[in-house]
This record gives C-alpha cells, structure tokens and sequence, in this order.
C-alpha cells in the first residue's frame, strides 16, 4: 500500500481488525495517507451498535476518523452469511469512493485463509478457487488490500493483550450453523495430522503462482486465435480450444467472455460448455450454445463467434 492515497479500514471490534487499526494508525503517522475506519452494522445482533460505538471512540483515540454504516432491509433466511457478506463488502466500497480512498483495507488472517481454502475445496472448487485470497485484488476500482494475511489469530490476540489495545468477541464466531465455523472447530484436528493453516496458505500462494502462469498462457493463446474483433463480440478461431490443454482451453473461453463484457460463470458449466466445442470443431460440427449471458456460434468452417444475449422480449 505505498501509493495509497487514502485507505477505508474495516474494523468491527474483533482482536484482527483492532490490532490492524493501531497498526495502521501507527503506519499513517509516518507514510500519511488518509485513515478513515468504518464498521458494518449488519443489523443482526444487538450488539452489534454498541461494537461500533466501541471502535468510534478506541478510533477517536489514535485520532482517526470513525463511520457506522448499516446494511438495511430485509435479510436472508437462507444463505444469511453470503448475502451479508456481499452487503458489507458493497458498503464499503461505496464510502471507499465517496471517501476518495484508493484502498480497502481488511484484517483477514492466516487462520482465515486456510478456513477458506479448506470451505472451496469442499464445494468442489478449481485452482481458481483454491488459490484462496489475494493480498490485493481490484473490486470495482478500488484496491482491496489484506496486511494481515501471513498473521495467525493467535499472534494478533497476543499483539492486542501485550499493548493493551482492547477488543470485543462476536458470539457469532461461535454459532455452528455458519459453515465457517463448523471448518474452524476442525482445524485443530486437522493441525495434528499435519494440515496446519500455515501450510495451507503456503498450498494457496503457491497455487495462485500456478494460476497466473495459466492465466499468462490462455491470454497468448486467445490473442493468436481472434480473428476479428468488435464492441461487444469477439470471433475466433475454435480450434485454439482442442490445440491446448483442457486447462488453458478453459481459461481461453473464460477470458473470451471477459472481453465481450460478461463475467465469469461457474466452473461446472464452463467446462461442460468447452467439452462440447472440443467434440464439435474436429468434426466440423455447428453447434449454438448459451453460457453465462453470452450466445456462443460455433460455424462449421471453425469459426467461434461470442457475443452478449439479445434481451428477452417480455410477454404482455
């Protein structure tokens, strides 16, 4: 974060996001950037506005500015935690802007990187997935940043008590019906047999590596394969599809999509999409097919045309 030019720091009271806090008030006083602390109130619990009363005055103490914002509505019977996940992360990056901050800045840690890890791979996630967190990424133009990601939990509970920084415990944490927390109550287990959270955000950052250079190949190999190219559509030469590893052909077709506007879909439907190109163009054959808002024409001659879905017209 040495070019930031103003930072949001999302602190809900816990011991990772408070030790970030004073760390980050600490790193302001000396590289100057802007600090404005923000906390979510996602409005579940009633303590929720007390917490963040909590972080305003420990903020107001190390002289950094302090907002609540408070995700309104109404809430999700089922899939609570990702629906209140993408509120929060949808509040702040809307203050990050209205803030004029370049970066967001949150307290994820080791232990929750090897939780996430671990959450993906059950779900039957690809080396997309299972290359965890990144340290920083984009999200909708501002860069979203994790210091604490080579911390464990226990180090910042121990850096809080040692400096007396105080912090609150969210019962949350704690509650089995989240999936996050039936995986936390596991990793001692798993610890003992070796798959300890510092390995496995070791496995993650070696996996992004992987990625990267997959990514790096698929992106020559799509450039060598567009034959012609327009706002909105995008035609290549299909045969790139079979020519490559299933892997690359993968990314090809994902990154294709990307360059006519659309966003990734999920990997199932990507890869059964590919599967019936792969059988299609050695045979000549012309396929039409839908995939993630796209419509994708496969012509005999091995020309692949992609371009956005007309609308839907609406019955009266």
């Amino acid at each position: 974060m040495n070019h930031a030019t103003g930072v949001v720091a999302a602190v809900s009271g816990g011991p990772d996001s408070m030790a970030m806090m004073h760390l980050l008030a600490r790193w302001a006083s000396e590289r100057r950037p802007s600090v404005l602390v923000v906390t979510v109130d996602h409005g579940l619990r009633r303590e929720a506005a007390e917490e963040a009363a909590f972080v305003a005055r420990e903020a107001a103490a190390l002289g950094l500015p302090h907002r609540t914002l408070v995700w309104t509505g109404d809430k999700p019977a089922a899939g609570l935690q990702e629906a209140a996940r993408e509120a929060r992360y949808r509040l702040l990056i809307r203050q990050a802007r209205e803030a004029g901050a370049s970066h967001l800045v949150t307290a994820h840690t080791q232990d929750d990187q090897a939780e996430t890890i671990l959450m993906r791979l059950a779900k039957g996630s690809g080396l997309k997935g299972l290359k965890g967190m990144r340290r920083e990424h984009e999200r909708e133009g501002i860069i979203h940043a994790r210091p604490l990601l080579d911390w464990p939990k226990t180090a910042l509970v121990g850096l809080c008590r040692r400096n007396g920084w105080a912090f609150v415990s969210d019962p949350s944490n704690e509650d089995e019906r989240f999936t996050r927390v039936r995986w936390r109550r596991l990793m001692p287990l798993l610890a003992e047999e070796g798959l300890t959270a510092d390995r496995l955000a070791r496995l993650a950052e070696r996996l992004a590596q992987a990625d990267d250079a997959l990514d790096v190949k698929a992106r020559q190999a799509l450039e060598a394969a567009i034959l012609e190219s327009g706002e909105g559509e995008l035609c290549l030469r299909a045969a790139c599809l079979v020519e490559e590893p299933f892997e690359i052909g993968l990314r090809i077709l994902d990154q294709a999509l990307g360059r006519i506007g659309l966003e990734s879909t999920r990997l199932q439907r990507l890869e059964g999409c590919l599967e019936r190109l792969r059988a299609a163009v050695p045979v000549r054959e012309g396929l039409r097919l839908t995939i993630a808002g796209a419509l994708l024409h496969l012509d005999r001659s091995g020309r692949l045309n992609l371009r956005p879905e007309p609308p839907r017209s609406r019955g009266r």
